[in-house]
């Protein structure tokens, strides 16, 4: 006997288009702006972003300076536009080592199972313990402050988040029918892990990775707000919200709101993008 389906069945067996949402419009927007304006800095700065001028110390919006400048008369907005360089170099640094290294220690742990996921699922637990600022601020202890110690540490720090969603990713993968099917034809288990498996799980380990993006850019800032990561006179984020709190006392704060809004405008828009992208990739792994 064969049935007409309902309208309400109709609806739910269409198929859904992607749709972009405005907040995700609107985060990728900007995302693409500041990546823009720092890798076009050169061109659209308007002043050079260490230049002092002691006669415009403190100065106001204007159009000479659009947003105004800090306390050695330095132009904020160039300084700003400069900063994103830093600002952003650090955090894709941090996100590219930790999702590399992550996948591959959560492949072999979530393959291979065994004594090698309980010995990696241990170093995991420790590394846990520690909070990454933690960790960064050891480094920079240990090795100077600057740019590269806290990355490396970071990078470090923010693996295991990375590789205990691929382990568990990969270890729901393995038990899957065309895993057996490519062993019955002969394939090894490096290949089926690398070839099959590892494509199959790297889009929604990526889309979770860029949420890190956002706590990594509030971190490196933070660690620079602290003296502890790039140095000044070079422009950054957090360097300048430091440099401009002797400001604060005399009533300027627009050398300080400025780069505080930017990273937390950043932040904001990445965490969207990252939470729109999971929502769209999860659980859509092939079978």
């Amino acid at each position: 006997m064969t049935t007409t389906p309902t309208l309400a069945v109709k609806v739910l067996r269409a198929p859904r288009l992607p749709r972009t949402t405005l907040s995700f419009a609107i985060a990728l927007g900007v995302v693409a702006a500041m990546t823009l304006a720092a890798i076009f800095a050169p061109f659209l700065a308007p002043y050079d972003p260490d230049a002092v001028d002691f006669a415009a110390v403190y100065a106001g919006p204007s159009p000479a300076h659009w947003l105004g400048t800090d306390g050695l008369g330095r132009d904020t907005l160039s300084r700003l536009i400069y900063g994103a360089q830093t600002a952003l170099l650090g955090p894709l640094l941090v996100v590219v080592a930790s999702t590399v290294l992550g996948i591959l220690l959560g492949l072999l742990a979530g393959w291979r199972g065994g004594w090698i996921d309980a010995a990696l699922g241990r170093v995991f637990d420790v590394l846990f313990a520690f909070p990454s600022l933690l960790i960064a601020i050891m480094a920079v202890a240990l090795f100077g402050k600057g740019l590269v110690a806290p990355v490396i540490a970071m990078s470090i720090s923010y693996a295991p988040f990375v590789a205990r969603l691929t382990r568990s990713l990969v270890a729901a993968e393995r038990s899957r029918p065309y895993v057996a099917a490519y062993r019955v034809q002969g394939f090894g288990g490096a290949w089926i892990a690398l070839r099959r498996v590892l494509p199959n799980v790297t889009p929604i380990v990526g889309a979770q990775s860029t949420l890190n993006f956002g706590y990594v850019l509030a971190e490196l800032a933070g660690l620079s707000f602290l003296g502890l990561g790039v140095q000044p006179p070079t422009a950054d984020w957090g360097a300048m919200i430091n440099e401009a709190q002797a400001g604060l006392l005399g009533g300027h704060f627009l050398p300080a709101i400025v780069p505080a809004v930017a990273v937390v405008v950043v932040v904001v828009a990445v965490n969207i993008i990252g939470e729109e992208l999971s929502d769209r990739i999860g659980g859509e792994i092939p079978a």
